[in-house]
């Protein structure tokens, strides 16, 4: 399956939810999402009546919308699934923490991408190392005690640059718990792995384990 590559607003109406696919744009005025939900926005009416959505259909949606937050392709998404089932613990919480250690998007919760999309581009790039180590594979699982590292060339890039400037200015309002970061060193570290309470998804987990196990 090929990556959808239009308008990423439409994913977040698809879903009727904000999936936070433009980074700060979706926390102003302009996310489509609030300008519908503020009436600025006209719906057109129809005449035709709503269709009941199946149980299946709850599920699919829910699948869909986590798939989408963390913009995955199905493929990998099912095979970090598959992971998930084998570990300790309860299948969804262990598969949000897999999602939320991915190195995309620690790089995007460390405020080094403004989006997930853009953090996966830098780090495709190889722009950072981890523990010392050049790393650009996006669906790297970090660890607890990893640190990670802006290149030193890569630190005069402008996008970069801007980016940790602004994660420097939030003095760590926008740096989840379980991740610290140094800006005057360009530098991340994974103080431990998340817990469920730490990952805003915006979705219920169990019906994502229900999608797969029926």
């Amino acid at each position: 399956m090929s990556r959808y590559t239009g308008p990423v607003c439409r994913l977040c109406k698809a879903e009727s939810a904000k999936l936070f696919l433009k980074g700060d744009r979706c926390y102003t005025e302009k996310c489509a999402i609030t300008r519908s939900e503020s009436g600025e926005k006209k719906v057109k009416k129809t005449s035709r009546p709503k269709t009941k959505i199946s149980e299946y259909g709850i599920r699919l949606r829910e699948k869909q919308k986590l798939r989408r937050f963390y913009g995955i392709q199905e493929s990998q998404f099912r095979r970090f699934y598959g992971i998930a089932e084998k570990m300790k613990g309860q299948t969804g919480h262990n598969f949000l923490q897999l999602l939320e250690r991915r190195l995309d998007n620690v790089v995007h919760r460390l405020g080094l991408g403004i989006s997930r999309a853009q953090a996966r581009q830098l780090v495709l790039h190889g722009h950072f190392l981890i523990n010392g180590k050049k790393v650009d594979i996006p669906s790297y699982l970090v660890e607890a005690g990893d640190v990670i590292t802006v290149k030193e060339k890569s630190r005069t890039i402008p996008v970069i640059k801007e980016n940790s400037e602004a994660a420097a200015a939030k003095k760590g309002g926008g740096t989840p718990a379980w991740l610290e970061y140094d800006a005057a060193k360009y530098e991340g570290k994974i103080v431990s792995v998340p817990t469920r309470e730490q990952v805003d998804a915006p979705v219920s987990e169990q019906l994502v384990v229900e999608f797969y196990a029926r």
